[in-house]
This record gives C-alpha cells, sequence and structure tokens, in this order.
C-alpha cells in the first residue's frame, strides 16, 4: 500500500512513484465531490444548424479518484473535459470544483482556478525552442514564483517524473514517453488538486503506455490529486480508473465502477467495447460449426480461478469442450468468460446448466 504524502510546497517523493507496484482500488463513494457537472449542455455553430457536443451530461467524481470517460471518437470526450477548466464554457447547465460553483468565472478568478487544474495533453504540447527545465518552469513563472523556488520546484519534479539528467534536453531530443513525463511535471508545477488528462497515452507504445499509467496512478495516490482521464481504449481505463463514464453522441450512456463495467456491461456500446477489449468475438467458424449446446460463462471474483467445469463435467458425466475465453484482472479481481460446447443426452446437459447456473455468475445459450 502507499502511502499518501501531505500537500504542501513540496511533494517528498523519491523518483520510484512509476515502479511502484500499480493499484486500482475503489474510492469510497461518500468521500467529498472534487467535480459536479449538471445537466451540461454545449452547442456549436448557429441556431440554425446547431451541432450539439454536449447533450445534459450530469457527473459526481469524488476526491481522490481516478475516472474515465470513454467512447469512440465524436462522443463529446474532449468537449466534456475542456469544460471542467472552462476551456469550453458550457452554453447551459453549471460546474463545480469543490464547493466553487465555476461556470461564470472570468478574468483573475478563473486564472486562480486554473492554478488549481493541471491539464495532460495527447500531443504533449510542449515549447520545441526551450528546455525540459524552462517547459516545466513555465506554470510557475506564469505564477510569479521566486527563481529559486522555482528552481527547486523544477528539480524536484523533474525528479519525480525521473528526468533530471534530462534538464537541459530540448523536445525534440526526448522519446514521446520523455515528452509526456515532462508534459505531466508541468501540469503538476504549481501543486493543482485536479488533474486532467486528454488521451495521454494514445501517442505511445504499449510498454512506454504502461510506464505513463504507473507514472499517473503513483500520483493519485501519493499525492491524492483527483485524475480525470480521457481515452478512446477500454485497456487504458481497465488500467488506471476506479470509475468510468461510456460516452456517445454527446450523453453518458452508462457509469459504474470499472470492474462492474467490464463484468457487467449494459449499454450496447459498453458491451461493444468490453467485448473488443477481452478480445471475446467468437470466430464465425466456431459459431456454425460446432457441435453441442454452446454456452457462455461468465466468473466473476473468485470464482474465476475454481475448477467448476472439470468438477461438473465428472458429476454429470457430459463432455465439456472449452472453444474460446479469458482471464482478465480488474482492479486486481478476476473477470473470466468462458464460450463452451456440452456433450451429452438432453437430460445430462440440461443438468450440467443447471448446475453451472449455481456456480457463475452469468450464463447464456448461445446455441443448440
Amino acid at each position: 500500500m502507499w502511502r499518501k504524502e501531505p500537500r504542501g510546497r513540496s511533494f517528498g517523493i523519491s523518483q520510484t512513484v512509476a515502479h511502484e507496484e500499480m493499484r486500482v482500488e475503489a474510492t469510497d463513494m461518500s468521500a467529498e465531490v472534487m467535480v459536479q457537472l449538471k445537466d451540461v449542455k454545449v452547442q456549436f455553430g448557429r441556431d440554425s444548424h446547431p451541432v450539439h457536443a454536449l447533450r445534459g451530461v450530469s457527473l459526481d467524481i469524488p476526491k481522490g479518484e481516478v475516472f474515465g470517460v470513454v467512447g469512440t471518437s465524436g462522443a463529446g470526450k474532449s468537449t466534456l473535459l475542456r469544460t471542467i477548466n472552462l476551456l469550453q464554457r458550457p452554453t447551459d447547465g453549471t460546474v463545480r470544483i469543490g464547493q466553487q460553483q465555476i461556470t461564470n468565472l472570468k478574468g483573475e478568478e478563473l486564472r486562480q482556478l486554473r492554478l488549481r487544474i493541471g491539464m495532460v495533453f495527447q500531443h504533449f504540447e510542449l515549447v520545441s525552442a526551450r528546455t525540459v527545465f524552462d517547459n516545466v518552469a513555465l506554470p510557475l513563472r506564469a505564477a510569479g514564483r521566486k527563481e529559486g523556488e522555482l528552481r527547486a520546484r523544477v528539480h524536484e519534479l523533474l525528479e519525480l517524473v525521473e528526468l533530471r539528467d534530462r534538464a537541459e534536453s530540448r523536445p525534440g531530443q526526448l522519446s514521446g514517453g520523455q515528452k509526456q513525463r515532462v508534459g505531466i511535471a508541468r501540469a503538476l508545477a504549481n501543486e493543482p488538486e485536479l488533474l486532467l488528462c486528454d488521451e495521454p497515452t494514445s501517442a505511445l507504445d504499449l510498454e512506454t503506455t504502461e510506464a505513463i499509467l504507473a507514472l499517473l496512478a503513483g500520483i493519485n495516490r501519493r499525492l491524492d490529486v483527483t485524475i480525470v482521464l480521457i481515452s478512446h481504449e477500454m485497456a487504458v481505463i481497465k488500467r488506471i480508473c476506479h470509475r468510468v463514464a461510456v460516452m456517445q453522441d454527446g450523453m453518458i450512456v452508462e457509469e459504474n465502477e470499472t470492474y462492474r463495467l467490464f463484468a457487467t456491461p449494459e449499454h450496447p456500446l459498453s458491451q461493444e467495447l468490453v467485448s473488443r477489449a477481452l478480445n471475446l468475438e467468437l470466430p464465425a467458424r466456431v459459431a456454425e460449426n460446432h457441435e453441442g449446446v454452446l454456452v457462455r460463462l461468465l466468473y466473476l471474483g473468485p470464482g474465476a480461478e475454481e475448477p467448476t467445469l472439470i468438477e461438473t463435467a465428472r458429476r454429470v458425466g457430459v463432455t465439456l469442450n472449452i472453444v474460446h475465453g479469458r482471464i482478465e484482472y480488474v482492479q486486481d479481481r478476476p473477470i473470466g468468460v468462458l464460450i463452451v460446447t456440452i456433450h451429452g443426452t438432453p437430460t445430462e446437459i440440461e443438468v450440467a446448466l443447471a448446475e453451472l447456473r449455481t456456480r457463475v455468475a452469468r450464463l447464456d445459450v448461445l446455441h443448440g
């Protein structure tokens, strides 16, 4: 278990954050709300040809949570994220950060709000002509920090993201993962209580993605920074998020704890996204050419690791063949999906189905 460090001028954490075990635990839903969107709408274009980017979105995101927003391109994810720091003002509805209603903030009040919110971009958004040190220092200089304090802070941030030896490098000399680490350090410069991440790993390879997600998970745990992360990749959501909202056509069509959404998605889009992420599409030749009764079994928790099929086959006398499936771990809890064929007499098959229904979370007869 990682220890959360107290908030203050200094992080007081070493470069080991990215190498700590990345664990995701559900947060207490009775916790203080950090972000609240209430019936937020965003409309672009003229009234005669409106484009409804957000259609009455309402969300409560608890303090200290990593909250994911997932959906296909054009669903409204980026627009939703930008309403949280008022880079995009809502056409209607309200946005709150903590106890503050921010929807109508302007000028100095808006600037002070944005000091509390860091943002990590998909394509890094670094200033190519400046060094790594100067890129991280930008928000500190904008906030009026004294030079001595600024230098100490930048070095501390670079140590956090394991780039202290690259302080004098320029962005063009860095890999994609290193550039994103600079972006994260810059976003944390003014000790925000909220970090907004806009597709932070979509430009990275798999290995680098894992390292960046581990870094973000460590920041969330140690610094108690609330993170809102948008992605079109369910694998990213599964790896780091406590809860997730699924967006389609400017609306949230489903919201749940990440484990529950992966285990029992309800909306058709959620089901499609989970099916792709878990690679559960049954090849057509298998579906068309199987023998016996074709069944899909869902296991949750410890049941995913028990020898249910072997024990049922022995007791009932049927033959069970696994044709497709896998076990995934979400928030350290297993989800198992198996597609099997059952061979036996009609009576034996009915008895086997009845027993399996008592031992798995869900059973669907696909054919037979």
